[in-house]
């Protein structure tokens, strides 16, 4: 996988696409070294409740803009600080990814999502300090490139058994990344020259692309 300067570069000559919308939110994407010297990035569990329809879903942290927040930007680093205790403020920020338009249930919600991309040297410890997080991981880059961790997630919905392409990560307690959080990886590893193989499609998609 690309170093953090790879990733730096690659970001630094990419334009993202922004999108207006009524409504907005905004995520972290999150890297810092492991101990090994590659790239690891976080990811969070989403906390089980009745009545969400992301309810138990991989995530990046992030969540929706306050009329308070004065930029998508501050959202991303607000919600992160709530969410799992990191402040991002001392981090660099390495880029930002296309905006993605959420969905529901495959329609749309007029919700739009922006993702930045920071590099946190010496990250503290973890905390989650919100209901809405069940749990929070740092995952290895190259798990989300590797092919035989690619699969096909299958979820109920009201016409059915669907299925949608995934990235199952962890070791003891797999979980697996699918819908709107699966779409800014699949944008993040193209940029960095590592295309995922299993394509989204925006014509058949149905799911958790909402937050």
């Amino acid at each position: 996988m690309p170093t953090i300067e790879g990733v730096r570069q690659a970001l630094a000559a990419h334009t993202p696409e922004e999108r207006e919308a009524a409504m907005r939110a905004a995520v972290a994407v999150i890297l810092r070294p492991s101990a090994a010297g590659e790239s690891e990035v976080l990811l969070i569990e989403r906390a089980l409740k009745e009545g969400d329809p992301w309810s138990g879903h991989m995530a990046f942290p992030g969540g929706r803009q306050d009329p308070t927040d004065p930029t998508p930007r501050y959202t991303a680093e607000r919600e992160t600080f709530e969410e799992v205790g990191l402040d991002l403020s001392p981090a660099e920020l390495l880029g930002r990814l296309d905006d993605l338009e959420g969905r529901q249930g495959g329609r749309r919600v007029g919700l739009v999502i922006s993702a930045f991309v920071y590099h946190l040297p010496e990250p503290s410890p973890l905390v989650v300090c919100s209901e809405e997080v069940q749990s929070a991981f740092w995952v290895p880059l190259h798990q989300l490139a590797d092919p035989s961790r690619h699969v096909d997630y299958r979820f109920a919905h009201e016409l059915g058994e669907l299925s949608m392409p995934g990235i199952r990560v962890g070791e003891a307690d797999p979980h697996v990344v699918w819908g709107l959080t699966y779409r800014f990886v699949e944008m993040f590893l193209s940029l960095l020259g590592r295309p995922l193989p299993m394509r989204w499609d925006p014509r058949t998609a149905i799911g958790d692309e909402g937050r």
